[in-house]
């Protein structure tokens, strides 16, 4: 199983044993390139002089090849991975000198701790001229960033006052992956494709390396070096890339172009009258924003429209056609398919494909897009719990920069429901018997498993409620007296040594009125009901012209199971 972390810099593959990481390497300099210098005695600062290192704070780099400095600073100091702390100028930056350990050994909750080693004054050397710099896939921005000029966007991320280069471009890292055979196929949005090589990859430490780099040492050009996005048709075993620049352009991006190598083989890119590699032209929109295989078809979507893509085989490989106009999507990960249908999230609506593309009826709809934020849209995603036959998309509101808060749709029971959850990154089960999702905290987390929120130590309670919505009598132009109530509820999978909730019937006299009106008009109340295992019905006197129920828990130990409650209700006067 392969899992890419959320907005991460990092990239990690699952073995059996533990997560390893496989982070792209973007470039590698040539032995000699780089030198080292220290910055004083007593001092782990090292500065690294390497011509054009296109590096960025927070980015990784593997250095080999090294000689020792001289005396504390060791060539086995020297050739680890590093993490790099300061960019000087394009020429060099600055790393903190650390005794000899992996970095998952030195991480501790997710951050980077490591063990500093101080220059001698005997470290007065640079390295040797052996020394190798492996550059890893840069780090991308956590958040969608809009605006140009001094102070705007990424204004300073390089080196201080750097100007920021954006048009209303975000750089928010988003990976997409696929696996050919055991191998793995990677892409970093709008930037290049990697591959990784599992039978080469003796060590789990070994590394992603550019596809069209490994295409040249193979004699073949032409494949591309930037992407939307990248999948591999399950049926007949294409790399297709989404968004890619054209085989007489390499370097500059098309976004509404589709390339697709040759069948099963990842390298052959050129198309000639002895391969299948080609490509497709579409015509509407601005840019691919996100593509979806199905077991019949590859839906590709465009920012204001969707196309389907079919392998037809020779001679022209793949056809295309569009199948809706006007619709919408709101980010490259909003999008999930469940055999051979298809949910989406829109711009103000949520979408399905099912041979057709309709409109979602969604009793929670404005509730999701009246608190949702616009800038940060890219980062809502959309997961699939096929256990429950849910769709869930994890989305951030209007107040919050991070994702926190979702939105389920049960497709099979056709309802709706919400709720607050920080998620990043989520996979189905399958290889696992449970999803696990990432989060914000450098965590992964288990999911539908326990009655308890396990992110803490001890766990702490999860809140849960569910509230029905007002329902009366008649044409609610009479009151409504309740005078008892069968629950219809039980405790199974609870912990708990009394597992018990609370069923609370609330009254109101006029639509939109508040709940337990109060001053000299007062004649609604609400009825609370504890409700334990062998709860069977429970005597309430309440009375008003419309009435919900909801039922909700906030103890540890507590999962319940609703059924359908009886209520019993009898008109009781117009006044």
């Amino acid at each position: 199983m392969f899992l890419g972390l959320g907005t991460s810099s990092k990239y990690y593959i699952e073995s059996g044993q533990g997560y390893y990481d496989i982070t792209p390497v973007r470039e590698t300099t040539a032995a000699g390139g780089a030198t080292f210098a220290r910055v004083g005695v007593g001092d782990a600062t090292l500065t690294v002089a390497d011509p054009s290192h296109g590096a960025f704070v927070g980015d990784f780099v593997t250095f080999s090849g090294a000689a020792s400095l001289g005396a504390d600073i060791t060539a086995a100091i020297l050739n680890q991975e590093y993490q790099i702390d300061t960019i000087v100028d394009s020429n060099s930056y600055k790393i903190k000198a650390r005794a000899v350990a992996t970095v998952d050994s030195i991480t501790v909750d997710g951050v980077y701790t490591p063990t500093l080693v101080t220059a001698a004054s005997g470290d007065s050397g640079n390295g040797g001229g052996s020394i190798v710099a492996a550059y890893q896939v840069s780090t991308g921005l956590t958040s969608a960033v809009f605006g140009t000029g001094w102070g705007a966007g990424t204004w300073g991320r390089n080196t201080w006052g750097s100007a920021a280069a954006l048009t209303l471009t975000d750089l928010m890292r988003i990976w997409t992956h696929d696996n050919f055979g055991e191998d793995l196929i990677i892409n970093v949005k709008d930037n290049d494709i990697f591959f990784w090589d599992a039978s080469a990859a003796k060590a789990l430490s070994t590394r992603a390396t550019s596809l069209a780099t490994r295409a040249t040492a193979l004699g073949l050009t032409g494949a591309p070096t930037i992407a939307t996005k990248v999948l591999v048709s399950d049926l007949d075993r294409h790399v297709i890339a989404f968004g890619a620049d054209p085989v007489g352009n390499i370097g500059t991006q098309d976004p509404l172009l589709i390339r697709f190598s040759d069948q099963k083989n990842a390298f052959d890119w050129t198309p000639t009258v002895d391969n299948s590699a080609g490509d497709l032209q579409l015509g509407s929109g601005s840019k691919i924003e996100t593509a979806v295989e199905t077991r019949q078809q590859i839906l590709v979507f465009t920012d204001v429209s969707l196309y389907a893509m079919q392998f037809v085989g020779a001679p022209f490989t793949f056809g295309i056609s569009m199948i809706s106009e006007n619709t919408t999507i709101r980010g490259p990960l909003a999008a999930v398919a469940v055999d051979d249908t298809v949910y989406w999230m829109g711009k103000n609506e949520f979408y399905v494909y099912n041979g057709g593309v309709q409109k979602l009826p969604c009793s929670v709809r404005d509730f999701v897009f009246s608190d949702f934020n616009e800038n940060q849209a890219e980062k809502c995603f959309a997961a699939l719990n096929s256990s429950f036959s849910e769709v869930w998309w994890y989305y951030p509101s209007a107040t919050s920069e991070e994702i926190d808060k979702y939105v389920v749709y049960n497709y099979v029971q056709n309802i709706w429901y919400v709720g607050g959850l920080n998620r990043t990154a989520w996979i189905d089960r399958g290889v696992f018997n449970l999803p696990i999702a990432a989060s914000t905290d450098s965590y992964l987390y288990n999911h539908e498993t326990g009655a308890d929120d396990g992110s803490t130590s001890p766990a702490q309670a999860i809140t849960a409620f569910i509230e029905s919505s007002q329902f009366d009598i008649g044409e609610g132009d009479q009151f409504s007296f309740v005078r008892k109530v069968i629950p219809d509820l039980t405790f199974r999978d609870s912990t708990a040594i009394a597992p018990a909730v609370n069923l609370t019937l609330q009254a109101r006299n006029f639509p939109g009125g508040a709940y337990l009106q109060t001053g000299a008009s007062a004649v609604t109340r609400s009825a609370v009901v504890p409700v334990e295992q062998f709860t069977q019905d429970a005597n309430v006197r309440l009375r008003g012209r419309s009435m919900s129920l909801k039922v909700d828990s906030s103890a540890t130990g507590v999962a319940w199971r609703l059924g359908a409650p009886r209520i019993e209700i009898r008109p009781d006067g117009r006044r």
